[in-house]
């Protein structure tokens, strides 16, 4: 395995290919189809797609019916199949083709000097400007499922390179001219013809079907059966003329579709050179992922527009098998008479091709954004909607369980730290709903032994401008008592900070709230987050981990700052509580348990676990994409190993920005799977709480079930396997 390999970390480099049309021209369309694959090769692409009918050209109406120009395309088609044994991708070309008497509007798919399938129209559009049932023929029961290519060949010849219209050797990976006719299938005259399944199979995932422009529009796409049995990228070749808002309505149907089934999609449409008589074009590219935009390429171009992205085949893959209604779903459109069928030509079963691609396994870098903070949208409008579901979803739950329960008063401790905080403003907006006092909420401040004149005042005034009640109850006396009848040696004078001591004080706070809720008759609001409980880093017990509601269970410790940040901003608090929470956001993370001296660092909670910024990106390719240990480090790589490579969140301060090696990100990586393994036990005993982002829980009843007693080893193992050979090497760069 090469670490920076994105086909070894489970991706395929796929490309959308628009190119200068040159109407009723094949052979001049063969040379600009060429030109771009070789392009695409260069760069480690594994599929290519390019425009309907783009070896002919879309808008010529009835020339297509003229043998003089089906026989050019047929030369044309020939030509690229030749020149296709120096590239290495998969390319679909769009082209009519001439099939048992009738003309097809064909997505022709091309490896390596052999037609691999041929993927007819479907869908006929024949309303508005569209005319496409006067030339081509929509596919039916009777229509033979293969289709003898053997016209479209070239004939072998030693002399052949030289004709080719770009130097092979230029080619990466170009295979000898005299190997051609035996490995790569010349001799392979007759390929399926209808709705077809390409499994690559030294790509493990990639499996390529294809629809022709109107199979998607439709109310149930050709692309529908494919992906209920395997398809995990789906190409479609459109030509689409263009009018005003169409590109927005084509973006609309390539994020559902490959929402909708779980797939890669690769769209293109015709662009530069198709005739403008009535209509217009402007070469639209797109590629998604299970509804995620990957990328997109400039519209009304002059040249060719090669627009890559690389998708990640393990996540299609996974989320399929964690989906299971997908199977359930194809089981029923192939088994029950009651509901449409849909098979390659109307009638049999899909045919499947396999393939071996042998992709560049080398370092070409990563074709997609990385989140820095997954959790938390870059799209400073998508983050303002995020954050205002976030507060409201908590809140309509808070609210929600107190009414349940006789709408008890809330019991809070607050530390002037970022998750009380997030939790006491959730409480006030919940009274607020309730259109009950917010003094209904009883707050404490709990200090210790190490709490900070700073965060203990910020924690008051924080009560003091939402109005919520405040007291203080300071716990050293009863801590101290209990490690004298422990005989802790912090009791003799001793500096024993160990984590005796520490969970004393933790209990301690844990135990005066319950207490306080049963003599005040009121509900304990836990303020835990997600990533503390990813970690372990919580009492278990008599202590933060215990709750009567955990009202931020579901909130990872970063989107948890941009909460915070947010409701600074947003005008809806007084002035004084912004001020308030731009000081809390500016104080160092941590427990405060252990004393400090005069001239010691305070304790940090992420010099003892990690930084949040790895760790909740972790926590969420672990969470929600069932991601590789090796994988997560890939990503975190290509995240975070360069402050000025991609976004930051709105409004995050730059002072804050950071870079991490790959050193760092596999020592904290090791250090998350050992803790989150080892703490599943605390998290099976979780109390009542929402689940909030779309990235998952770990609920024990909701997204999140595993064992208490499994080890990490075979999962840091995977990763220490993967980065053996990297960590001491310098780094490529990306």
């Amino acid at each position: 395995m090469n670490f920076y390999s994105l086909y070894d970390q489970g991706f395929a480099r796929v490309a959308s290919v628009t190119i200068p049309v040159h109407p009723a021209q094949p052979a001049r369309n063969a040379e600009e189809i060429i030109a771009a694959a070789v392009e695409c090769s260069d760069e480690g692409v594994a599929v290519a797609v390019f425009p309907e009918l783009s070896v002919s050209g879309y808008a010529l109406d009835d020339l297509f019916l003229q043998p003089t120009l089906l026989d050019e395309v047929e030369e044309a088609i020939a030509t690229i199949v030749s020149a296709s044994a120096y590239f290495s991708p998969i390319i679909w070309v769009g082209a009519p083709l001439r099939h048992e008497g009738l003309l097809y509007n064909c997505a022709i798919a091309i490896h390596r000097g052999r037609i691999l399938a041929v993927t007819p129209k479907m869908h006929l559009p024949n309303y508005r400007e569209f005319y496409e049932k006067r030339y081509f023929t929509t596919p039916s029961a009777s229509t033979s499922a293969f289709i003898d290519v053997s016209r479209l060949l070239p004939a072998f010849d030693p002399e052949g390179p030289e004709a080719l219209p770009f130097d092979p050797i230029s080619v990466q990976n170009a295979q000898d001219w005299d190997a051609h006719p035996t490995d790569y299938g010349l001799a392979f005259h007759s390929v399926p013809f209808g709705t077809v399944l390409i499994t690559v199979e030294d790509i493990p995932g990639l499996v390529v079907s294809a629809e022709v422009c109107e199979d998607l529009w439709v109310p149930v796409p050709s692309s529908s059966r494919p992906a209920l049995h395997g398809a995990t990228l789906i190409v479609n070749l459109s030509a689409s003329p263009v009018t005003v808002g169409r590109a927005a309505q084509r973006r609309r149907l390539v994020e559902s579709t490959s929402s909708r089934l779980n797939v890669a999609y690769a769209y293109c449409a015709a662009g530069e050179g198709e005739s403008t008589t009535d209509l217009s074009w402007d070469g639209q590219t797109l590629i998604y992922e299970a509804g995620d935009c990957l990328a997109q390429g400039d519209r009304f171009t002059s040249s060719r527009t090669v627009t890559i992205a690389d998708i990640d085949l393990d996540r299609l893959v996974t989320a399929r098998i964690q989906q299971n209604s997908i199977h359930d779903n194809a089981v029923r459109m192939d088994g029950s008479t009651a509901l449409p069928t849909f098979t390659s030509n109307e009638a049999g079963d899909l045919a499947e091709v396999r393939v071996e691609l042998h992709p560049q396994r080398t370092d070409l870098g990563l074709r997609r954004k990385v989140d820095r903070f997954p959790f938390v949208p870059d799209d400073p409008a998508l983050l303002e909607q995020d954050c205002y579901e976030a507060y409201n979803i908590q809140i309509s739950a808070l609210a929600q369980r107190l009414r349940a329960i006789g709408n008890p008063k809330i019991i809070i401790g607050v530390s002037g730290g970022l998750d009380s905080t997030h939790a006491l403003i959730v409480a006030a907006k919940a009274m607020d709903l309730l259109e009950r006092p917010r003094t209904d909420i009883l707050a404490y401040t709990l200090p210790g032994f190490a709490t900070s004149e700073h965060t203990k005042t910020n924690a008051q005034l924080l009560c003091e401008r939402l109005g919520t009640s405040f007291e203080e109850i300071d716990i050293t006396p009863a801590a101290r008592q209990m490690l004298t009848d422990m005989k802790h040696p912090f009791a003799q004078g001793a500096d024993e900070y160990d984590v005796t001591f520490e969970n004393v004080q933790a209990g301690l706070r844990t135990d005066y709230l319950f207490r306080l809720a049963n003599h005040l008759g009121g509900l304990v609001l836990g303020t835990g987050d997600l990533s503390e409980l990813a970690l372990g880093w919580c009492t278990y017990g008599v202590g933060d981990h215990m709750s009567h509601y955990g009202v931020n269970a579901g909130i990872p410790k970063t989107m948890i700052q941009h909460l915070i940040r947010w409701e600074s901003a947003s005008g809806s608090l007084d002035t004084g509580v912004s001020e308030v929470l731009d000081s809390i956001l500016d104080t160092e993370i941590t427990p405060e348990l252990i004393p400090t001296k005069p001239g010691e660092v305070p304790q940090s909670t992420e010099a003892s676990i990690g930084p949040y910024n790895l760790q909740d990106f972790t926590l969420y390719h672990f969470l929600d994409r069932q991601a590789r240990p090796s994988k997560i480090a890939f990503l975190a790589y290509h995240a975070w190993s360069d402050i000025e490579r991609g976004e930051w969140p709105p409004a995050f301060p730059k002072e804050s920005r950071v870079a991490y090696s790959l050193e760092d990100i596999v020592k904290w990586e090791r250090l998350f799977l050992r803790r989150f393994f080892a703490n599943q036990f605390k998290r099976s005993a979780l109390p009542n709480g929402p689940k909030i982002m779309a990235g998952g829980s770990l609920s024990p009843r909701g997204d999140w079930r595993m064992p208490s007693d499994v080890s990490s080893h075979v999962w840091v193992q995977e990763l220490d396997r993967a980065v053996a050979n990297v960590l001491h090497e310098d780094a490529p760069s990306s």
